[in-house]
């Protein structure tokens, strides 16, 4: 930028370079391939539950499967861009991209039982505990 430019061509300017520093940061942000959604484990007397926050998503979206044990989630979020979009990103911190997430399960979880559902964001999974399982036998040392 030459300063000894008019103010309205020094304006003009700047006004395009940030609008090309605002329009990389945005494609950048958009070329994530992965990320990470949050998850919170809770455990009552009957049941675990698994909280995945994963705002922005369908049900459709998501994949849960149980090998040998262990619980896998995963999916991908997509991000969207109309065709004809004449919208200009600024800013994009909201993660996009494939994840997945697997669990361990205790052995006490009645995997025959095991639901999901998606609501306002959350994908809650619920974990039945089988109750025989559960019941632990004290054995006299002799």
């Amino acid at each position: 930028m030459d300063w000894t430019e008019s103010l309205p061509e020094r304006v003009r300017a700047m006004q395009e370079l940030v609008e090309r520093m605002f329009n990389e940061t945005a494609s950048n942000f958009t070329r994530l391939e992965t990320f990470m959604p949050r998850v919170d484990i809770v455990e009552t007397d009957k049941a675990y539950e698994i909280h995945l926050a994963a705002p922005g998503m369908k049900k459709e979206d998501f994949k849960v499967e149980l090998t040998e044990g262990r619980l896998t989630v995963s999916g991908e979020r997509k991000f969207q861009k109309e065709e004809g979009d004449k919208k200009t990103y600024h800013r994009v911190e909201t993660q996009y991209g494939s994840f997945t997430r697997s669990f361990l399960l205790p052995d006490d979880v009645k995997v025959d039982s095991i639901s999901a559902e998606y609501v306002d964001g959350i994908l809650k999974l619920h974990l039945p505990k089988d109750e025989k399982k559960a019941q632990v036998a004290r054995i006299e040392v002799k």
